[in-house]
């Protein structure tokens, strides 16, 4: 059996790799060695776990036993994020150098498992301590609506695995994206209701078919451009500098805005295809 390696297209023979390891001539097997692109997977992993920590340790704990102090929740917040950002750079990179170099055969479910945790869970336990810390009666419905993120993280993930999609584009909005924007929710810190409903909306562009371009090239520049001003903005704001709190608002506000306007275009683009389609449909059927 040959199995196509999704990263490189490169082609990967199980039987002939076991068969090297049974003889003694190989020390692992091929599908267990890790590239350059896996450490960068599960670099990405560990991001999204410290993530979790840094707000269980800074934030949650802190308001169970009394013991809050607004900087260190604030710190802690704020490094939870970055972390967060961080994880979406280590798969940004992941794919490039994948593709560029030799990547093992597990890469793709590295991948989707590293994704799980900083894009899925990560996200859903800080909206879980939003919760918690912000009012004690919206736990339970804080804790329906982090589901939902996990929930929607996990079937687009599922589906990105087994659903073939057009070339350079991805099918719903992509989980480090989504991840991002509800973090950016909750850091805006808006009234309940209207925080909740955000973030339904966001999970469900998470399954949603609505089209997102694939960040290579210049999009890629800019997503990493983004990125590292979106992290100078929670610095800014976890040491207090002036106007770092007004700065950080305007960057989720941004971050917000584009999550909405992205959809926009494609359901534009969409229909002026369709338009396009039907009047070159019409043209053919009048010719003689």
């Amino acid at each position: 059996m040959t199995v196509i390696d999704p990263d490189t297209q490169a082609a990967w023979v199980p039987e002939a790799a076991d068969a090297d390891y049974a003889d003694g001539t190989e020390d692992m097997p091929l599908s267990t060695r890790l590239s350059i692109a896996d450490t960068l997977t599960l670099g990405n992993a560990i991001c999204g776990f410290m993530a979790v920590y840094f707000t269980t340790t800074g934030v949650l704990i802190p308001h169970l036993t009394g013991n809050e102090d607004g900087g260190m929740a604030r710190h802690s917040a704020a490094t939870a994020v970055i972390l967060m950002l961080l994880a979406s750079v280590f798969d940004l990179f992941d794919g490039l150098v994948a593709r560029k170099l030799r990547a093992s055969a597990m890469g793709a479910e590295l991948d989707n498992l590293s994704d799980l945790i900083s894009f899925g869970l990560a996200p859903a336990y800080f909206v879980v301590v939003w919760g918690m810390v912000a009012d004690d009666a919206h736990q339970r419905v804080s804790a329906v609506a982090a589901i939902v993120v996990l929930l929607a993280v996990v079937l687009r993930l599922a589906r990105f695995s087994c659903v073939p999609m057009r070339d350079g584009i991805f099918q719903g909005m992509p989980s480090p994206f989504g991840a991002l924007t509800v973090v950016s929710i909750v850091l805006l810190e808006l009234p309940f209701v209207p925080t909740l409903l955000a973030i339904m909306g966001v999970a469900w562009l998470m399954v949603s078919r609505v089209e997102y371009p694939k960040p290579r090239g210049p999009l890629a520049v800019a997503m990493l451009s983004w990125i590292v001003l979106s992290m100078g903005l929670l610095a800014a704001w976890a040491f207090d500098a002036p106007g770092g709190e007004l700065l950080l608002q305007t960057g989720c506000a941004l971050q917000l805005v584009l999550g909405a306007v992205i959809p926009l275009f494609a359901t534009a683009r969409r229909v002026n295809t369709f338009r396009d389609n039907r009047r070159e449909a019409r043209e053919a059927a009048q010719l003689p």
